[in-house]
């Protein structure tokens, strides 16, 4: 007897697995594919060795831009923002987990019910008013044949992942924007002594044709033009302290302080060092940038969707049972002969639903391909991103140079004409033209040391930024994130 009840248990749901096919999924799959690092330009074994430090900032040398960089990465609410997605995603993980268990439930009912007359309850209930009460504990256990579950909770753990990585990028730009911002303001500051010096060099020139003009050897013309290179140099002053204070203002809002000065010694690019790039783009490049670990977990996590809504079309299996103690008439709730209990399967499949299981699985798919498509357009700018730092590294190192000689000409040429204008043997317009090609030579100088050290951070930045990587990018493939399967 109890062979005969196994085996029609077995073609029940033998039938049940045969009816699944009603609902299919056939026809629908995705169409993306992830770039390969060869089809990018960084096959295996090219490009130098080269990883930024998790604190790359410290290179600098300046003290004051370690502190900013600290207390930005402690107070910026942009960055707390991410943490709590973080925080988030992480619950979500939880709850797919909790999903793979047991569930068990406890209940207790107290009802006091007036019973009809002229329905199915006979007398003496009929009519009566009575009390009746159920203790008891449920269970519930989905068994997990087709994996959905376990699709489920791998997609919540690549949205953690992912969220993850989004957060340590976070982290990443935020020390970029902080260094960059600080940069400026050093900029900004070295220009002001440019400034400074070009208007007290000015003054110096302006008693020079006073006392020429006193001794009959100037005219008023050359007065003139003297003193009205004085309020272009207090504008020029005046535009850089400007400048200066909104630097400060963008510091203070990095740093997550307000209108509070942060910046209590004015920064100088001379005191700041920048190292040698590297030559051509490290290989594990896409590895070492978080963005780019993060929106390979964004594909792992929709491959796993894909997989959760096609395990939706087969049977859905659980194990339920409860005992407890149920009773009309309170006195009775806790005597022996008020148990009861009950075990057994449920089993649900779908077998017409209007085409909503082929339309979450469409939807799902195309998540998916948007996922993949994202990641290989994240992949093309991490490496223009990287690949133009580099080449403007070595430009400006190029450009340093010839502006050194450049401006090596223009001080003697400026020396030479003062000492002719002082001496009568030529006019203030070379000394003018001659101020003017040294001035530019001055800025040039402090504005491609400002690029130099900028496009170090911002190589810096392109290359990962000494993300923590490490352990984010555990998955299917840990050798090289565009390797991850992405269809299901």
């Amino acid at each position: 007897m109890k062979a005969r009840d196994a085996a029609s248990r077995l073609a029940m749901l033998t039938a049940m697995l045969a009816l699944a096919g009603c609902a299919s999924f056939s026809g629908i799959d995705p169409q993306a594919a992830l770039r390969a690092p060869e089809a990018v330009g960084l096959a295996t074994g090219t490009g130098e060795p080269f990883a930024p430090a998790p604190e790359w900032w410290r290179e600098f040398g300046d003290p004051q831009l370690d502190r900013l960089v600290g207390e930005a990465l402690a107070g910026n609410p942009g960055l707390r923002l991410a943490q709590a997605r973080l925080a988030r995603a992480q619950a979500l993980t939880e709850a797919a987990g909790a999903a793979r268990l047991p569930q068990v439930n406890g209940s207790l009912d107290l009802t006091r019910q007036r019973y009809t007359e002229h329905g199915a309850v006979p007398p003496p209930l009929a009519g009566s008013i009575r009390d009746s009460g159920t203790l008891q504990l449920a269970a519930s256990w989905e068994l997990d044949f087709f994996g959905r579950n376990q699709a489920a909770l791998q997609a919540a753990l690549g949205g953690a992942r992912a969220a993850r990585a989004e957060a340590e990028a976070a982290r990443v730009l935020l020390a970029a924007n902080v260094a960059r911002a600080y940069l400026q303001l050093a900029r900004t500051n070295d220009q002001l002594a440019v400034a400074r010096r070009t208007l007290a060099q000015r003054e110096e020139s302006l008693g020079l044709v006073r006392d020429r003009v006193r001794a009959g050897l100037d005219t008023q013309l050359e007065l003139r033009q003297s003193e009205g290179a004085l309020p272009d140099a207090r504008q020029q002053i005046e535009a850089l302290r400007e400048q200066a204070a909104l630097a400060q203002h963008a510091l203070a809002a990095l740093a997550g302080a307000g209108n509070r000065e942060v910046v209590q010694q004015p920064p100088s690019l001379q005191a700041m060092t920048a190292a040698a790039v590297p030559a051509q783009l490290p290989a594990d490049l896409l590895g070492q940038r978080a963005d780019i670990v993060a929106a390979r977990w964004r594909v792992e996590a929709a491959a796993q969707d894909v997989r959760s809504a096609k395990a939706q079309f087969y049977p859905n299996v659980n194990l339920v049972g409860l005992v407890g103690l149920s009773a009309i008439g309170l006195g009775r709730l806790l005597d022996s002969g008020s148990g009861q209990w009950a075990v057994g399967p449920a089993v649900r499949l779908p077998l017409f639903d209007a085409g909503r299981l082929r339309a979450n699985l469409r939807g799902r798919t195309a998540d998916l391909d948007a996922a993949v498509e994202s990641y290989n357009g994240a992949v093309l700018e991490a490496i223009r991103d990287a690949a133009d730092q580099v080449a403007s590294a070595q430009s400006i190192a190029r450009q340093q140079s010839e502006q050194r000689d450049a401006q090596a000409a223009a001080e003697a040429a400026y020396a030479l004409a003062r000492q002719r204008y002082q001496a009568g043997l030529g006019s203030y317009l070379h000394v003018l033209s001659a101020e003017t090609a040294v001035l530019a030579q001055r800025r040039l100088a402090v504005d491609l040391a400002a690029r130099a050290l900028d496009t170090r951070v911002a190589l810096l930045r392109a290359l990962g930024g000494g993300a923590h990587t490490e352990s984010i990018a555990e998955g299917p493939d840990r050798r090289d994130p565009t390797l991850s399967k992405a269809t299901p």
